[in-house]
């Protein structure tokens, strides 16, 4: 029986390119990378990427986007899950939350806790997202300002800290990949292949 990988995140899971509304295709895509190399080791991905999706902040402009709200749906769809790897934060970096770094772990570790109750055999890996690049508010996204950069770049070690006290693995995405040039917002192509790589490695050490 194939074991299974839930991919919870927002567009940088879904795989959206960068200034576009356009999709990469499988291969491509950070979890079409990982489902490749695992599938011989037993596992298949399941995509869960939404763009837009936050830990628990209502979108005022788009519906569904609060992950809290869909987790738990998602983790008894796919039931039995074995590992969830959870990747959210940026969107909560949006301006119109005026969310602190804390705040977004606080949101974090609900979701969390969804993952334990619902499913509490299942490894979790969190992954603090990439750092927004500086300027994206100028005629890149206005949904964020400069205090949103600020932001991104605090969640890593708000996360880190959750990851030590959930006992639980922990990678920082901005440790491997830069937003793109064209958007300061989404992974590129080299985005894609460089986190891939190194959510491989800290899967095969889970499993092992």
């Amino acid at each position: 029986m194939m074991k299974q990988i839930l991919c919870f995140g927002d567009s940088n899971t879904y795989g959206l390119i960068p200034k576009t509304t356009d999709r990469y295709d499988w291969n491509t895509r950070w979890t079409g990378i990982i489902g490749e190399k695992l599938v011989n080791k037993g596992y298949r991905i399941i995509e869960e990427g939404l763009c837009g999706r936050t830990t628990i902040f209502d979108d005022p402009l788009r519906i569904g986007r609060r992950g809290t709200e869909l987790l738990p749906v998602i983790l008894e769809t796919h039931k039995p899950v074995d590992i969830v790897i959870l990747m959210l934060g940026t969107n909560d970096c949006k301006s119109f939350y005026d969310a602190s770094a804390s705040v977004i772990g606080l949101g974090m570790k609900k979701l969390i806790g969804q993952v334990r109750n619902a499913a509490p055999k299942a490894k979790i890996l969190l992954i603090s997202p990439i750092h927004l690049g500086d300027d994206i508010w100028d005629g890149y996204d206005l949904e964020f300002n400069a205090d949103s950069v600020k932001t991104s770049k605090n969640i890593g070690s708000v996360y880190k800290r959750i990851a030590d006290e959930e006992q639980i693995d922990y990678l920082a995405a901005s440790d491997y990949a830069l937003p793109s040039k064209e958007d300061r917002e989404h992974l590129n192509q080299d985005g894609h292949k460089a986190l891939a790589r190194a959510i491989v490695n800290q899967l095969e050490q889970m499993i092992a």
